[in-house]
């Protein structure tokens, strides 16, 4: 079977469009909710759960036949801890900054439910290179979701990016004022609801048959 076969290619870009974990499977909300007041944090949480989703898909993967069916889930979790500890010191050793602003919401990847969904639904049925596709997808699919809403928070609620200013001084001079609800856990959960909303009403392969 060729590397970028069909079904390959699938399961790689469903989950970042038609079959995306939070627009469509509703997955994975309450840590969009926690990490999206602003860009940073959303880009690094996104591809911590990006990175750990592909290589634990691998590894479950590679020992699924070894696995007792009694114990699959505590096998899955143990891969999935070591590698969040591993992921954990990274961001402690390289960007302290925002290790410290997600604080234990990274921790708590280990017990995301678009990891262990696809663990338990992909992973233990598959070889380990779509696996590892499936993992990429579904991370770059939630990584992408919390960058939107992350992005758009950040601007109208600090008016920056990355925490660089944007919106320029003359704008507060004319009387800008920056929304700060958008600081808020609420904000994004309106955010995300809209999100879900125009996926549905516009791109949904459902709504179109």
């Amino acid at each position: 079977m060729s590397l970028f076969s069909k079904q390959n290619r699938a399961a790689f870009t469903e989950p970042l469009h038609i079959n995306n974990p939070i627009m469509v499977q509703v997955l994975g909300i309450c840590s969009a909710l926690a990490v999206t007041s602003q860009l940073k944090p959303a880009i690094v949480m996104g591809l911590s759960v990006t990175v750990i989703t592909a290589f634990s898909n691998v590894i479950i993967s590679l020992i699924r036949k070894t696995i007792p069916m009694r114990i699959r889930i505590i096998v899955q979790l143990v891969v999935v801890a070591a590698l969040v500890t591993i992921v954990n010191q990274i961001l402690k050793a390289f960007a302290y900054d925002v290790s410290v602003q997600l604080s234990v919401y990274v921790g708590l990847i280990i017990t995301n439910c678009i990891l262990m969904g696809r663990l338990e639904a992909f992973a233990m049925m598959n070889k380990p290179w779509p696996s590892f596709l499936d993992g990429l997808g579904n991370g770059l699919g939630y990584a992408l979701i919390l960058v939107i809403v992350g992005a758009f928070r950040e601007f109208v609620g600090r008016g920056s990016l990355l925490g660089y200013q944007i919106i320029p001084q003359g704008a507060y001079d004319f009387g800008y004022v920056n929304n700060g609800m958008m600081t808020m856990s609420c904000m994004a959960l309106i955010l995300i609801g809209c999100v879900i909303w125009v996926n549905r009403a516009f791109f949904s392969k459902d709504d179109k048959k």
